[in-house]
């Protein structure tokens, strides 16, 4: 190879390293957004759990004061 063909081929090369080390930089940052959004996620997951159950409590003593005070409508 000439040296213009062994500069033109390293320049490539560079060129390729440079990319490649950029290209990685933003893989950690989408791996870190994707972290960040997965402990979101599961801090939403727990409290919409802890809502619902916090409605199913409430549901079961409206029932029973609906009992109580005979505000049920009979059965068919």
């Amino acid at each position: 190879m000439t040296d213009e063909t062994t500069n033109l081929v390293l320049e490539h090369l560079r060129a390729i390293r440079a990319d490649i080390a950029s290209m990685k930089a933003d893989i950690r940052s989408v791996q870190s957004e994707q972290t960040a959004t997965r402990h979101e996620l599961r801090a939403i997951s727990v409290r919409v759990d802890q809502t619902l159950e916090d409605i199913a409590t409430v549901k079961v003593r409206l029932d029973r004061i609906e009992r109580r005070l005979d505000l049920t409508e009979p059965a068919e």
